[in-house]
């Protein structure tokens, strides 16, 4: 049986009276909102309800499905031990789901909890539905690092799980939106806060899901979202059906975004597979920056695909052009996926006999032996984008006021630690920005008498 209905609702716990004290008031619009999205739940008769929740177990490259047949939680976190509840999990369908993204190679399941408790993201949504359905059993999936595109994926799977069941299923994706849309909120403001807010807004309630898939990652971070990628899984449960959409309130008055939405899954509609859409899209984006890259990207492409498939560094090419193999500099080469960082490793002063050499070097180095990402695998390949620095020779300089972070980097020293960061990065807009950045990555404290540096580079995307 397909999806019956889903629902994008927030999760602010202020919204429940013993933990708001009256401040929950002040979000009268998103009270009547939840309590029209329950009373239509109720009506749909549910036997399940998936929730998706940004605050449970959260891992770069797993989407955790909580295991086991029951869970219970509290508001006590929020001074409201008081408040609590209990619920029955349906094991059969969070298998079936497990097995559907195994088929498409997508790593979920039930490894890795470390707390069982039933979170805010969670109890917020439950704490309105609960009453009114008071029988239903419950899926909680968390969130993760992969892509908003995986994330679809990942939500076509748990409904081909659904249809095959026999359940009556109803889809609730938690999250909040923007945290940053006012300078005295809890998080402060940031211009791509409200922005953030209204296109997503506007996508929800026209239904458009592939503007949900078009986000750029910098752009989300810089808003501090909370529940994109919630709504990108819902997204995906619908995906190829038409669908009746409802915005049934926006507002934000403590600096976060609350949006709540309905969605009714009317007929199919092979024009609202988005996930294919976005996937054609991004092929096409991918193909023209390939075509556009120069001598020093295509040879750090050439060595990283040539390493990860057949395991050998690949010897210096004869038909390279001579800024490559006649001059010496430090090299920094970075790896970027479906907008986000994938490595970045590099030499600040040069330790072979040409910029190619050095670009091949690193080039390994950032594909395998980055710590904070795995390898690279050949699976990625045709995802990655590339960008060479070249690093001109780092100055001592003695205050930041000699700093500008878009066109210099930063080197800090303190005996024997330092840290770097590369001019011209998306959100570092100072130099104390930029200085307190390479501080933690040498894991130098800012009282310590540490010692400055910049350089510039040439940047080949």
């Amino acid at each position: 049986m397909p999806i019956l209905g889903a629902f994008i609702v927030p999760h602010p716990p202020l919204i429940i009276p013993a933990v708001g004290k009256g401040e929950e008031r002040k979000i009268q619009k998103t009270i009547d909102s939840y309590q029209n999205v329950a009373d239509r739940i109720a009506a749909l008769r549910p036997d399940t309800i998936i929730v998706t929740t940004p605050h449970s177990i959260l891992y770069a490259d797993y989407l955790h499905i909580s295991p086991g047949s029951s869970a219970q939680g509290s508001f006590k976190d929020f001074g409201a031990l008081q408040v609590q509840m209990k619920v029955e999990y349906d094991t059969l369908l969070a298998e079936s789901i497990e097995q559907k993204a195994g088929e498409q190679g997508i790593r979920a399941g039930f490894l890795g909890e470390r707390n069982k408790s039933l979170d805010h993201g969670t109890m917020v949504p439950l704490h309105f539905i609960l009453p009114k359905c008071p029988n239903v059993k419950v899926v909680r999936i968390s969130l993760s690092g992969f892509s908003l595109l995986t994330h679809y994926r990942f939500g076509s799977c748990i409904a081909k799980a659904v249809e095959e069941s026999d359940k009556r299923v109803v889809f609730v994706a938690s999250g909040d939106l923007s945290h940053k849309l006012k300078e005295d909120g809890p998080y402060g403001f940031a211009k791509e806060g409200p922005v953030f807010d209204q296109t997503v807004t506007e996508a929800m309630a026209k239904g458009d899901f592939l503007s949900f898939l078009e986000f750029e990652e910098d752009f989300c971070d810089a808003a501090s979202e909370c529940g994109l990628r919630s709504f990108v899984i819902m997204a995906g449960a619908l995906d190829g059906r038409n669908v009746s959409s409802e915005l049934l309130s926006y507002e934000g008055p403590f600096g976060v975004g609350y949006g709540v939405a309905a969605y009714e899954p009317l007929g199919e509609n092979d024009e609202r597979r988005f996930g294919e859409i976005y996937q054609k899209k991004l092929n096409i984006h991918l193909e023209t920056i390939k075509a556009h890259e120069d001598s020093f990207v295509k040879l750090a492409r050439s060595t990283i695909e040539n390493y990860v498939r057949f395991k050998k560094k690949i010897p210096r090419p004869d038909d390279l052009p001579k800024t490559l193999t006649d001059g010496r500099a430090g090299v920094f080469v970075s790896l970027k996926k479906d907008g986000r960082l994938r490595g970045c490793i590099g030499t600040i002063f040069p330790t072979t006999a040409s910029i190619a050499d050095e670009i091949i070097q690193n080039a390994i180095s950032s594909a395998t032996a980055d710590n904070r990402f795995d390898p690279v695998e050949e699976y990625e390949l045709p995802d990655l984008v590339y960008s060479v620095d070249v690093l001109g020779v780092p100055e001592p300089i003695g205050s930041r006021e000699e700093l500008d972070p878009k066109r210099y980097g930063v080197i800090v020293r303190m005996k024997n630690r330092c840290g770097l960061l590369l001019p011209n990065l998306e959100g570092i807009d100072s130099a104390e920005q930029q200085v307190g950045i390479a501080l933690k990555k040498g894991n130098i404290g800012e009282k310590e008498p540490f010692s400055m540096e910049r350089f510039e580079v040439i940047r080949h995307h």
